[in-house]
């Protein structure tokens, strides 16, 4: 076997690993950009939230100042509503970070009310973990296409009220399972090369 037949087949084989350990890795993800947790950044919050794919154990940073200001996550209804009075939990730090444990959901505001009325709140989707098939493609029809242009589509406050449970042990199947397909497939098809 060639040299180059050698690399070709070691690059089939190695391809899926890297792509598998890049895809699990936990992101951080800076809410606010430069700006930071405040009444008018640069650009809406729910805007970059669409922007960005957001997976479980992903870490959401709020930096702010500590003095005039907090993050609170809560229930959808208070978050619709401004309610600063119940919280699910309170950060007060300055330069507080959440982690995203499981899919669905979350609402955060600020601990401001007026600030809050005159939108600094986020909602972020955390995707879920798939159990079974692999993604395929999704075709939207024009009749169902957002009428903003925007996609993803723009969230709204309606849907789901608390995160979905976390993935079982046993989705980690499905990718043992293409990994193998692929091994093989980087195999008969380094061979073949000279």
């Amino acid at each position: 076997m060639s040299s180059s037949a050698l690399f070709l087949g070691l690059m089939f084989l190695l391809t899926p690993l890297l792509l598998l350990s890049s895809s699990s890795q936990a992101l951080d993800f800076h809410v606010g950009g430069k700006d930071g947790w405040v009444l008018k950044p640069s650009d809406y919050y729910n805007h970059w939230a669409q922007r960005n794919r957001f997976q479980v154990n992903d870490t959401l940073n709020f930096k702010y100042n500590k003095k005039r200001d907090s993050v609170l996550v809560v229930k959808k209804e208070d978050y619709d509503s401004c309610n600063i009075d119940n919280p699910k939990q309170k950060m007060d730090d300055g330069d507080s970070s959440f982690k995203l444990g499981d899919s669905g959901l979350y609402f955060f505001i600020t601990g401001n009310v007026d600030h809050c009325k005159q939108g600094q709140k986020l909602i972020v989707l955390v995707m879920a973990v798939r159990h079974h098939n692999p993604p395929s493609t999704v075709v939207v029809p024009p009749s169902q296409a957002p009428e903003s242009g925007l996609w993803p589509p723009l969230i709204h406050s309606s849907g789901l009220d608390a995160p979905a449970p976390s993935p079982s042990k046993a989705s980690c199947v499905g990718v043992s399972v293409g990994f193998g397909v692929v091994v093989w497939i980087g195999l008969m098809f380094g061979g073949f090369v000279y």
